[in-house]
């Protein structure tokens, strides 16, 4: 196992590709989610072992439940695999997403609130059925107004408010954009970019991110 000097605490995961693979591959869009669940757990060990804190995935958003029923199916399923294959290894898990629509997995109810599993060494979010104005909204009251009133307290209220600061925000397949990832969180994240599709995952993807962080000036604007 490689050593960095320095380590981010909170690492975000933007899995691109995955339908952009399964046509390279010949098969139907559908099909490249499934191929996206090993290349988490190859990542999540690979976190665990060096000591990352925090490991957040971009499972899907409320505006990729637009895309066509198979494509919307496979995804819900990619996840709810992933987050009941995890509760049986070591983490504490927390899956963030908009509850109150039938397009939430009902199955990943039980981890809305944060579930340990053995040591929970490592803090895995998950969103699902995800949206930023869905996050941000959860901070007004029903006039529209601020609930308490401007700053700190506003953060306090948003959705996704038992998640941290990301420290570094990984995305696979090339799309140079957050797509709506946590904008609170996000705001002094780097960004680094991988072009192979997330189906591609290689260790060396994310140790060379590990390496190009290693050398950012970190300042959080100061």
């Amino acid at each position: 196992m490689r050593k960095f000097k320095r380590l981010p605490q909170h690492i975000g995961v933007i899995p691109d590709g995955n339908r952009r693979w399964a046509v390279a591959q010949g098969m139907e869009k559908q099909e490249g989610y499934d191929h996206g669940i090993d290349p988490g757990f190859q990542l999540y060990q690979m976190c665990l072992d060096l000591g990352v804190k925090e490991l957040t995935f971009y499972g899907f958003t409320q505006d990729n439940t637009k895309r066509p029923k198979q494509q919307t199916t496979a995804f819900q399923k990619a996840c709810i695999d992933a987050v009941n294959s995890l509760a049986h290894r070591d983490a504490e898990l927390l899956v963030i997403g908009n509850t109150s629509s039938p397009l939430f997995p009902k199955e990943l109810l039980p981890y809305t609130k944060p579930v340990k599993f053995g040591e929970g060494k490592i803090r895995i979010n998950f969103l699902v059925n995800y949206g930023w104005n869905w996050d941000l909204s959860h901070a007004l009251d029903k006039q529209g107004q601020c609930s308490q009133a401007l700053g700190k307290q506003m953060i306090k209220n948003i959705a996704s408010c038992d998640i941290s600061r990301v420290d570094l925000i990984l995305r696979w397949g090339g799309r140079r954009r957050l797509s709506g990832f946590l904008p609170v969180q996000s705001i002094y994240s780097d960004f680094y970019i991988i072009e192979d599709y997330w189906p591609d995952f290689k260790p060396e993807h994310f140790y060379n991110a590990l390496d190009w962080y290693e050398n950012q000036d970190i300042t959080l604007g100061g």
